[in-house]
């Protein structure tokens, strides 16, 4: 049975994903490096992952409120 994961678990891995790619960057290898360029990228790409995934929830809420009234 596999592990049980947040539900937008892999959405974020593929925004992040998205991100590094648009960086120029191969996010498996870009995971492999302990440098600080690295990390800095990861940090950098998992802020856009948040940042997606919050304008996501946000029109998901704004959605449903509209849907509630009517």
């Amino acid at each position: 049975m596999p592990p049980l994961e947040e539900p937008l678990a892999e959405l974020e891995r593929r925004l992040i994903d998205e991100y590094l790619r648009r960086q120029g960057h191969d996010p498996d290898a870009l995971r492999a490096r302990h440098d600080e360029a690295a990390r800095k990228l990861l940090a950098e790409a998992s802020v856009y992952a948040a940042t997606k995934l919050t304008e996501i929830e946000s029109r998901s809420h704004y959605v449903r409120e509209l849907h509630e009234r009517h």
